[in-house]
């Protein structure tokens, strides 16, 4: 395994679904805030900014930058996440889903809402994980996690973060959203310094309290998956949707839009 982690590690990921990875990205911070730079100001076609009228501060998020972006293309397949997503997963190959990044300016009192991200994606498989990373100083706007969600026997029902609609509507497969902070659910959260990582699965249950602070709060994501990844249709479309890519139930997802950044 990498010499970032132990198995201890490995288990903890395996059994709750989520745990810290000390300075994941620790030399690739300044790539990674540069890139949310460039990002920032020159949005994508996913771009968004998450708050209503009225709200203070700002939220951006976007997605599926990482080939445009060569610091995000830089960190993607120099650091080492690939390698520690593999051992993470117990898999022999890491192939690389997307990237995300989300900036909560000072005085951005939205929360993340608590989801899952499986519901969104049209991958399945038990060897998933993504990365969240801040590139600054985090306290109370860190990542929250649900201990054990992952393995929970009926997804969460995901939601459009601005409207908080239904994703799929008139959908009875999911269970509603639930409130950690209410129902005695087991939250794991940390401060974080540039560069840490929490290491979640696609099926752990998270989300983030809105940024009162006088500081930037700027994060990094990178989706990976596993060996046993296949291609899945949702009841809709799905987030990132990928448009044409072509793909039937049971696939592997291709890897000329999805590479393979790691192999044993």
């Amino acid at each position: 395994m990498h010499t970032l982690i132990t198995q201890n590690h490995i288990d903890t990921y395996q059994n709750d679904g989520v745990v810290l990875i000390k300075g994941l990205f620790a030399d690739h911070v300044e790539a990674i805030r540069a890139g949310i730079e460039t990002n920032m100001s020159e949005p994508g076609i996913y771009a968004s900014e998450n708050l209503k009228n009225g709200e203070g501060g700002r939220f951006f998020d976007d997605y599926c930058n990482w080939t445009r972006i060569p610091e995000f293309e830089q960190v993607v397949r120099r650091s080492p996440a690939a390698q520690v997503a593999a051992d993470l997963m117990k898999s022999d190959t890491t192939q690389i889903f997307h990237d995300h990044v989300l900036v909560k300016e000072p005085g951005t009192s939205k929360a993340t809402p608590w989801h899952q991200d499986k519901p969104y994606y049209f991958v399945e498989g038990e060897q998933t994980v993504s990365f969240w990373s801040p590139v600054d100083q985090v306290r109370e706007a860190s990542l929250r996690c649900v201990a054990g969600s992952h393995k929970w026997a009926k997804p969460v029902l995901p939601v459009r973060w601005l409207s908080d609609d239904d994703f799929y509507a008139g959908e009875d497969i999911y269970m509603p959203v639930p409130d950690p902070d209410t129902e005695d659910m087991p939250v794991m959260e940390w401060e974080m310094q540039p560069g840490d990582a929490v290491a979640f699965d696609y099926g752990t249950l998270h989300g983030a309290r809105g940024n009162n602070s006088t500081a930037r709060r700027r994060a990094f994501s990178l989706r990976f998956f596993g060996d046993d990844a296949r291609y899945v249709d949702r009841v809709g479309p799905t987030s990132p949707p990928f448009p044409g890519h072509g793909m039937k139930p049971g696939d592997k997802l291709r890897e000329d839009w999805f590479p393979t950044v790691f192999r044993r």
